[in-house]
């Protein structure tokens, strides 16, 4: 997932009010006694978990659904859901138990079928849903999602069920940890409801989480309501949650001041200089499994040509990272020493340091490097970013600073600021960056090969710089068929190596999630994924 979003606004949003929504006006109580409210942005696609990629939307899924594993909010760890059990004995055919009792909140049971169905649907080419690459693995999938041409089949041939509870999973090649990815929302079940009455269930969604959707009015708020008959292990501790759009944070965070918000799950970048005196107590800064790099276009030639590696290195090496975090972030990025996230721990892949000397700060090293290179394309280096969203001005323009005075030359490195995320997003898409680009990933999953294979094997969704190397897909392709472990995160960190000795993108800091939040709240946590646990939140 792009730490930003990489979904244009959609045209129309079909997800619609059914009901009239709460007011806005009276503080946090609006929604009733128990019901807290939370600063929110309309998500841009219809709330389908396998067309919601964009932390927004997720935020709602996370509350609606539940999948065959959810992952710990507190270590990350993908743990057992409606799963019973996982089996395999070749890393490759995946025996599945659904276990008994679990119903959607409109009375269905939960089945195999649920899921077989919805994988089915998000994989389909014609239903053209966003994260239908996640079901990439299973066998079939170049017939139900082929790369070009028509759909060729309706279902992926690696899926059958054969029991009411049970059903196989057959990948057409080996990945010993895919069990672990089945928390991600792409996997979720879903009702009859679904295909039988669509344009219903869109209206409404209906899922099988602690909360149920009340209403929902685009551009003004989503009211959740806990669902008293939910059957899992992790009831809402509140009554409900009001989400409130916000166009503006600062105009959320202000709302949070003086007693109309409860929760801001996304501290502005201008309020952190105060916002633990305005809060007292009441802030939340955590690491997050969420990474900023610079990607480059090695679909042009002269960022790669040979001697270029030592150019993206220098350019690496002249950035002074503990300084823009200290100045410009306040503590809410650390400097990145890798090219995934310190949320996934030393067993599950991160190696803190793995850059090394390329991600220190050495402005004679770095001008030695970027001379030896053949130096800069064209003699600059222009950092393109869309300029409608965040503090990327800022960061880039620091960054751009500190270039160019490590390299001498205070025309070396320019910001190219490109006024929407979707004009950002289609020229990356096109191949049209005239230069590094900023890349946000947000993890979909906790595991290190989800930091790796999607951003930089060859031909992957994500690799917007088209950067390729045989022995790194070797290393992967080794790595997800090793059933042990321990022994496939050192292949994926082996994997990791080539990416820093090519310097495929430049890792510039990790991002924690901030929050703060009212008196009246108490059990405030922000998961790895930096969204609000709302389902452990009290009222009052």
């Amino acid at each position: 997932m792009r730490g930003a979003g990489h979904a244009a606004w959609a045209a129309a949003m079909v997800v619609a009010a059914v009901l009239p929504a709460a007011g806005c006006g009276g503080g946090g109580q609006e929604g009733g006694p128990g019901v807290l409210t939370s600063s929110w942005s309309d998500p841009p696609n219809p709330l389908e978990p396998a067309n919601t990629n964009e932390v927004q939307g997720g935020k709602v899924l996370d509350m609606l659904f539940r999948g065959l594993k959810r992952y710990n909010p507190r270590t990350g760890a993908a743990e057992n859901m409606l799963a019973e059990k996982i089996e395999t004995s070749d890393s490759r055919t995946f025996r599945i138990t659904v276990r008994n009792g679990w119903t959607f909140s409109n009375g269905e049971p939960v089945t195999a079928r649920s899921f077989v169905d919805a994988w089915n649907y998000g994989a389909g080419l014609r239903n053209n849903q966003r994260n239908a690459y996640f079901f990439g693995y299973i066998e079939g999938y170049d017939k139900v999602h082929p790369d070009s041409g028509t759909q060729r089949a309706d279902t992926l041939s690696g899926l059958r069920v054969t029991g009411p509870r049970t059903f196989t999973v057959t990948l057409g090649q080996k990945f010993s940890t895919f069990p672990d990815t089945l928390g991600y929302a792409a996997f979720a079940p879903l009702p009859r409801a679904f295909f039988d009455h669509h344009a219903d269930w869109l209206k409404k969604p209906v899922g099988n989480g602690p909360y149920r959707v009340k209403s929902y009015t685009r551009g003004f708020m989503m009211s959740l309501r806990t669902w008293r008959h939910y059957p899992g292990p992790d009831p809402a501790r509140n009554n409900g949650v009001d989400l409130k759009v916000y166009t503006d944070g600062n105009t959320a965070y202000t709302d949070l001041l003086s007693g109309n918000l409860d929760l801001v799950d996304d501290v502005p970048a201008a309020q952190l200089k105060n916002v633990e005196a305005d809060l007292q107590g009441r802030y939340i800064n955590t690491p997050a499994g969420i990474i900023q790099t610079l990607a480059f276009p090695f679909y042009d030639p002269r960022w790669n040509k040979p001697g270029m590696e030592k150019v993206r290195t220098g350019l690496s090496m002249a950035i002074n990272r503990d300084q823009i975090t200290r100045t410009i972030f306040h503590g809410t990025r650390t400097p990145a020493g890798d090219w995934t996230s310190p949320v996934l721990g030393a067993a599950g892949g991160f190696q803190q340091g793995l850059c090394g000397a390329a991600c220190t700060y050495d402005p004679g090293r770095a001008r030695k490097l970027v001379r030896e290179g053949g130096g800069l394309p064209g003699g600059q280096v222009r950092i393109s970013y869309n300029a409608d969203a965040g503090s990327h001005r800022e960061w880039v323009d620091a960054l751009c600073n500190s270039v160019n005075n490590a390299l001498g030359n205070d025309k070396a490195c320019v910001g190219n600021p490109i006024g929407t995320f979707a004009d950002f997003r289609n020229q990356i898409g096109r191949h049209r960056m005239p230069g590094p680009f900023r890349a946000g990933w947000q993890m979909d999953y906790p595991l290190i090969q989800n930091f790796l294979q999607p951003l930089y094997y060859t031909g992957a969704s994500s690799n917007d710089g088209t950067w390729s190397d045989k022995n790194f897909d070797r290393l992967v392709d080794q790595a997800n068929a090793e059933p042990d472990r321990a022994r496939a995160v050192r292949l994926f960190q082996r994997a990791e190596e080539v990416v820093r000795d090519s310097m495929a993108a430049i890792p510039l800091w990790y991002q924690n999630g901030s929050a703060g939040y009212a008196q009246r709240l108490s059990h405030v946590a922000l998961n790895p994924f930096s969204v609000p646990v709302y389902n452990e939140i009290k009222v009052g």
